[in-house]
C-alpha cells in the first residue's frame, strides 16, 4: 500500500484508507473517495492530481492526495 502522490500514472488501484481528521476523510469521501473504490492518477499539473474515480475526474492538491492510501 502506497500513498496516491507515488502511484504510477494510468495504473488502477483501489482505495484501501484514507487518513486524517474527520472533516479531511469527509471532504473526500463527498468528492467520491470511498474505501474499496476504483482510482487512477490520469496526470499531474503545478503540484495537482487529477484523478478518475466514479467516472469522474477530480483535482486535488498533493496534501490531500497523501491522505489516500491505495493498493492493488
Amino acid at each position: 500500500m502506497i500513498p496516491l502522490t507515488f502511484a504510477d500514472k494510468g495504473t488502477t488501484y483501489f482505495i484501501k484508507r484514507i487518513q486524517g481528521k474527520d472533516e479531511a476523510r469527509r471532504h473526500l469521501n463527498n468528492l467520491g473517495f470511498i474505501e474499496g473504490e476504483e482510482i487512477s492518477v490520469i496526470n499531474e499539473l503545478a503540484g495537482n492530481l487529477i484523478i478518475a474515480v466514479k467516472d469522474s475526474r477530480v483535482a486535488i492538491d498533493r496534501e490531500m492526495a497523501a491522505r489516500i492510501v491505495v493498493g492493488r
